[in-house]
């Protein structure tokens, strides 16, 4: 399924199989994530995407060739590739364990064709083994929503009361590893959005309520996950002295202007971008161990429009996820 332009529907297109590069490996698809990324690079929210170009970055699938120099992985094992695809190595990022920051980074999906497809090629430094226990489709969330709502988490510190606004794919997973871990978690949804809230108190959530809603006592933490600049200032104004905003996504709208006694009392507004290597490694030893539940609707891969457009129109529970060996089809629709 191609983006061809932006602002477009995908168009089912038939492609001759890639070939794994030295370096690369060649992965047959079983799963692949829809990410809120991939709504905005389809929207044309995210600048320089490189049409046409196969969007997806939550991929699972089984390694069917490698490439050259390719030693920590074996044909047959089944793996996943992340956002992050390709970095230069060289850099002062890369060489001090901060690749996500690479001014040379490419991205699944974005600048590499990603995974709404039977196959894809990646670099094999960015492509992992997956834990045993989870379903493909169970696992194509924590490609991204997983990895990157981890990434989060910790940058949000260690307080005990930690609130999610935002209550999508990211965060239902946050929720369950920062319970696990004891956090009184505390999830804001779209006001009226009782549905949602309802869902994240079944994931042990200890309130649920809307976003301009005050929580039950203030935040040690907030983690923004809603493409919406104005919870910059609200989620200031519910953290304690010292506490942490994280911006999770790669896409926020303008964040306005809020009084700098919002700010004062040590605390912090911090951006999170893309993930790193050692993320990806820890997260995915962590959910080897903490049996994460992701709450997912499956989709054909031909009704990738479909999956867009139900998370455009915020109708996902959990998170999508497209099965390439669904044949049936559907009317595309347009964004």
């Amino acid at each position: 399924m191609v983006l061809t332009q932006p602002k477009g529907a995908l168009e089912p297109t038939e492609r001759e199989i890639p070939i794994a590069l030295p370096g690369e490996v060649l992965v047959r698809i079983r799963a692949c994530g829809v990410c809120r990324t991939d709504l905005h690079i389809v929207d044309g929210e995210l600048p320089a995407a490189e049409v046409p170009i196969i969007p997806g970055h939550e991929i699972v699938g089984i390694v069917e060739v490698l490439g050259d120099s390719v030693t920590h992985l074996a044909v047959g094992d089944r793996v996943g590739i992340p956002w992050l695809g390709y970095t230069c190595g060289e850099c002062e990022f890369c060489q001090s364990g901060r690749e996500n920051l690479c001014r040379d980074a490419r991205f699944t999906g974005y600048h590499l064709d990603g995974g709404y497809a039977e196959f894809a090629v990646a670099d094999a430094r960015y492509v992992f083994k997956l834990p045993a226990g989870y379903s493909d489709a169970d696992a194509a969330p924590l490609l991204c929503a997983g990895l990157i709502g981890y990434r989060a988490y910790r940058m949000a510190g260690d307080g005990k009361r930690l609130g999610l606004y935002g209550f999508g794919a990211a965060a239902h997973l946050v929720a369950q590893f920062a319970t696990n871990q004891g956090r009184e978690v505390h999830a804001f949804t779209s006001p009226g959005d009782e549905k949602k809230q309802d869902f994240a108190r079944s994931l042990g959530c200890v309130w649920a309520g809307a976003s301009n809603e005050p929580p039950p006592a203030p935040l040690h933490a907030a983690i923004i996950f809603a493409p919406a600049g104005h919870l910059v200032p609200e989620a200031l104004s519910r953290t304690l002295p010292g506490g942490v905003v994280v911006c999770a996504g790669i896409h926020m709208s303008d964040i306005p202007s809020f009084p700098y006694s919002q700010l004062w009392e040590e605390r912090v507004v911090r951006s999170v971008a893309n993930l790193t290597k050692s993320d990806a490694r820890e997260f995915l030893a962590l959910a080897a161990t903490v049996k994460l539940e992701p709450h997912v609707q499956t989709y054909p891969l031909v009704d990738a429009n479909r999956a867009l457009a139900d998370l455009r129109g915020g109708q996902l529970q959990g998170a999508g996820v497209l099965l390439p060996e669904q044949p049936e089809a559907s009317e595309p629709v347009k964004p």
